[in-house]
């Protein structure tokens, strides 16, 4: 009774507090969950006390935390982060992202990244950034209720909160949700910004721990006002246009001007959900184990065979509206003349709907501590395809089915070889013949000194259904394309006691897939590399630190890549705790700069990036100032970001016609409840 008491106090707590913050409309920002206190031994009552908890692989090094997550498709395990070195960053842009000039808006990875397909997909991916997926969905564990409240504010109606609660309801079984939301007004005109994204976790193991059960459920809502850009950039140094929103835009005459709030007529609303159910019943060794006095007992289970059913049922749609459309706006790709009073309108939705059934059958070598795993099975995957323009709807149902097999073997021990491996092969549909395979093998060297890893991955794939099909009420776009080939070597050298990271990529991709300089989708045939050389190093002395972080990407000549060739970021601090250590601060100032390269640009018709090979842009670095700290479980920043523009007039440039943000003062704070 007393618990259900501290339960509904902890709701009502959280409830008035969100309350409050809401009708405040305050910035909240979303950073990794704060450190917990260390555990506590809870009194019992019985004399003979049986372990029903799963905690025990869990907290297999550091007995002292209390929180400690997986994602769901890994068994690897997870802290919460409360570091404040880099507590100020902008999280949803690391590390290398960069956005249309507000927050929330459409962003690109200047880092080449092959999107992530395999199987038929919808292709849309300029604001994945923003979602929760359901692949990256957290399952916790807890010895004790968890709450973490992240805020943020900044300059024009910058705002983000995320608020996270997780707990036990008994000891073998968990569940978590999340809620997520960024939004923003912009300096510049009409580019507001909203996003909403929330999910909920649940996860059981049976007390023989044969059973086990991971479900989730994610919904996401990306809202971004397109503004086409701005016309004419010698705009950002003159005094006549001090105030952003006043420079000229292109879809200047697509306001609703009688918002509190300009909003613009034309949108991408990008809207999905996700049910995901995991779970499995395994065979295996049982034991009985008690302490040396006999006073508690708990079960070692070793598995050795299991049977596994995964399941998926998604939604994800893309709604592009221009309610005041221009005729020389779409000239590019169809010849219309609209009437000027709003009674013509451009409009497209493409929806997927997929659902997704897998059974594996996997196997275990070895002790609990120390097992090879490994798996096979076949799923079937049916996707439907949609694309509405008002006056008609066109349907496509493809039907596939695949086979999938997974090994692995983790390192518990310094020293100790860990690999993996998986596979995934369609066989029927019309996305057979698309495949993933990945290699990866590793080992510690040293007493911790350092981890190797290296690996091999190659992708075959389909073109997105967007890239295939595009259709509005006047207009209508139809390609067919070869499979794209994506084949990655990487090796990779980390060390948490030197505090370096460095990494060595090599792509190989051949039927690239691509938006070409006329925004229209296009394969390029030949096969081209592109080799990456990243490195990370961290410089301590006493109290002062300065890191370090250099991105080099060389690709061969004529691919269309818009990525460049060297970029960099270099972090300089005085970290320390003072009173007694009672407070840790961290107060410096940040670099970011990258080399003068071809850049992509942005199509705000398909909210996609694509080629373009005549904007050279060359920017001057970008430089920000930092305070952080920590006071137990509370962490805050204030910060003076795009610094360099107190002094030099003028907005970085981070796409052609999309110019930064102003100089402003960021704030922000994360607050943990634990009990």
């Amino acid at each position: 009774m007393k618990g259900r008491t501290h339960i509904r106090k902890r709701v009502a707590a959280i409830f008035i507090f969100w309350v409050s913050v809401m009708c405040c409309n305050h910035v909240f920002a979303q950073q990794q969950p704060g450190a917990p206190l260390s555990l506590q031994d809870e009194p019992k009552s019985d004399s003979l006390q049986f372990d029903k908890s799963n905690t025990d692989e869990w907290h297999s090094v550091d007995v002292n935390i209390k929180v400690r997550y997986k994602y769901l498709n890994s068994d690897n395990i997870h802290s919460p982060d409360s570091s404040i070195h880099t507590y100020h960053r902008k999280s949803y842009l690391q590390p290398w992202r960069v956005d249309l000039g507000n927050y929330g808006t459409a962003t690109q990875n200047l880092m080449f990244t092959p999107e992530d397909r395999l199987g038929p997909t919808l292709g849309y991916k300029a604001l994945d950034i923003y979602r929760i997926d359901a692949d990256s969905l957290r399952f916790y564990n807890t010895t004790a209720p968890y709450s973490v409240f992240d805020f943020r504010l900044g300059s024009k109606l910058e705002q983000q909160v995320s608020i996270l609660h997780t707990q036990n309801i008994k000891p073998n079984w968990n569940f978590a949700f999340e809620y997520n939301r960024v939004s923003s007004q912009g300096f510049f005109l009409l580019q507001r910004t909203s996003h909403d994204a929330g999910s909920f976790s649940t996860n059981y193991q049976s007390i023989n721990r044969r059973y086990k059960l991971k479900a989730g459920v994610v919904y996401n809502k990306n809202i971004q006002d397109e503004n086409g850009g701005i016309i004419d950039t010698s705009q950002l140094t003159n005094e006549d246009f001090n105030e952003r929103s006043n420079l000229d835009i292109a879809y200047a005459n697509a306001a609703a001007s009688s918002a509190t709030v300009p909003r613009s007529l034309v949108t991408n609303t990008l809207r999905d959900y996700s049910v995901v159910l995991q779970h499995g019943y395994s065979w295996g060794k049982t034991d009985t184990l008690y302490n040396e006095d006999s006073t508690k007992m708990s079960i070692e289970y070793i598995p050795r065979f299991s049977i596994s059913h995964h399941s998926r049922l998604s939604n994800q749609q893309l709604t592009y509206k221009d309610l005041r459309p221009d005729s020389l706006r779409y000239a590019p790709f169809f010849a219309q003349a609209f009437v000027g009073d709003g009674s013509d309108s451009v409009f497209t939705r493409q929806k997927l709907n997929t659902f997704d059934n897998a059974l594996l059958l996997n196997g275990f070598l070895g002790k609990e501590d120390k097992q090879v795993q490994f798996s096979a099975g076949a799923g079937l995957q049916i996707d439907k395809f949609s694309t509405r323009f008002l006056v008609d709807a066109e349907f496509v149902t493809i039907t596939s089915n695949y086979i999938i097999a997974q090994v692995r073997k983790d390192a518990v021990e310094d020293g100790q070889f860990f690999y993996s491996g998986e596979a995934k092969f369609y066989v029927t549909g019309a996305a057979a013949g698309n495949s993933l395979l990945h290699l990866a093998l590793g080992k510690g060297v040293g007493d911790g000194l350092a981890v190797l890893k290296a690996g091999v991955q190659q992708n075959i794939n389909n073109a997105p259904y967007n890239y295939t099909t595009y259709i509005n009420q006047y207009d209508t776009i139809t390609n067919t394309f070869n499979k794209e080939s994506i084949t990655k070597l990487y090796f990779e050298v980390a060390s948490s006691r030197y505090h370096f990271n460095i990494g060595i990529r090599n792509y190989l991709v051949s039927n690239y897939l691509y938006m070409n300089a006329g925004q229209l989708p296009d394969q390029y045939a030949p096969a081209f590399n592109l080799l990456q050389v990243s490195a990370q190093k961290a410089f301590k002395w006493r109290g002062v630190v300065l890191d370090n972080e250099i991105l080099y990407q060389q690709f061969a000549a004529g691919a269309p890549v818009n990525v460049p060739l060297l970029m960099g970021r270099h972090q300089l601090s005085y970290e320390r705790y003072i009173f007694r250590n009672a407070l840790k601060v961290a107060i410096g100032g940040q670099m970011r700069y990258h080399s003068p390269y071809n850049t992509a640009r942005y199509s705000p018709i398909f909210n996609r990036f694509y080629y373009n090979d005549t904007y050279l842009l060359t920017n001057d670095p970008v430089y920000a100032l930092f305070f952080n700290f920590k006071i137990k479980r509370f962490r805050a920043y204030v910060m003076v970001d795009q610094f360099q523009q107190l002094f030099n007039p003028g907005n970085y440039i981070n796409l052609p016609g999309y110019p930064a943000q102003d100089a402003m003062i960021r704030f922000g704070f994360s607050w943990v409840l634990l009990k």
